[in-house]
């Protein structure tokens, strides 16, 4: 068996002496691992590195064995990105976030999104925002897309302040005034999106505080997991790790 790809790298772990176990985001075969034999040698560590993208090709002798890479570097980020702390909980939020879909799952889409947010990670200004926008189509990957497009209500499609936590789906101001402490934010620029736009900080904690309530809700408590500490040290880096951000819920 063997296949060429390209891929960044989110992960890495020891094997033996000489070798290890690198863990990719591939465009055309999802997270996937593969031993690299060598792969701590001096020569070889500055390309295995998180954040770092790079040409792949993979074999093994079946389909389902681990397999062997062998890699070359494409872009090399892993300076810059240790060099920020924003960037450093960046990759290693992205890298936790990809971990929730199968392994060899592909998912072409989140793929760009990965290459393209590799380039921002250490922007205050664009990277939480964009990490937002990732958040939610992990849950859209995930089969948990939040209806964003019209009120769940009177189905207009202007003035979207809210979601409903009960349905994912949003709410126009009028129709969600009476129940507004109910309510879950919802920033404009999670329905009009460019990376021209800087959302202020009050409107990233709003995205955040979004997707964490159904990333934990749907997510994490179905599969008995705790408070992940990886998104936590992410939203301090970002500084918006106030106003219930972890997703903890307090609605009836």
């Amino acid at each position: 068996m063997e296949w060429r790809d390209e891929g960044i790298i989110i992960g890495l772990r020891k094997h033996g002496e000489t070798s290890v176990i690198v863990e990719l985001m591939t465009r055309e075969h999802g997270r996937h691992m593969g031993m690299v034999k060598g792969g701590r040698s001096r020569r070889m560590q500055p390309a295995l590195q998180p954040g770092n993208s790079v040409e792949i090709t993979w074999r093994a002798r079946l389909e389902e064995h681990m397999g062997v890479y062998a890699l070359e570097p494409v872009r090399l980020r892993a300076a810059d990105i240790m060099a920020s702390h924003l960037a450093l909980a960046g990759i290693n939020l992205i890298g936790e976030l990809l971990r929730l879909l199968p392994e060899r799952d592909p998912h072409e889409g989140l793929y760009d999104m990965v290459s393209a947010m590799a380039e921002h990670l250490g922007e205050g200004d664009v990277a939480p925002a964009l990490m937002v926008r990732f958040e939610l189509a992990i849950l859209s990957e995930l089969g948990f897309q939040l209806d964003l497009s019209a009120c769940a209500a009177t189905g207009a499609t202007q003035e979207l302040v809210y979601v409903s936590p009960k349905s994912g789906r949003a709410v126009s101001r009028k129709a969600g005034e009476a129940y507004k402490d109910r309510l879950l934010p919802l920033p404009s620029f999670l329905r009009h999106f460019s990376m021209s736009d800087t959302p202020s900080r009050a409107e990233v904690a709003d995205g955040f505080r979004l997707t964490g309530y159904f990333l934990e809700r749907d997510v994490l408590e179905a599969r008995g997991t705790g408070e992940n500490f990886t998104r936590r040290t992410y939203l301090a880096a970002a500084n918006v790790i106030e106003r219930d951000l972890t997703g903890r819920r307090e609605q009836g």
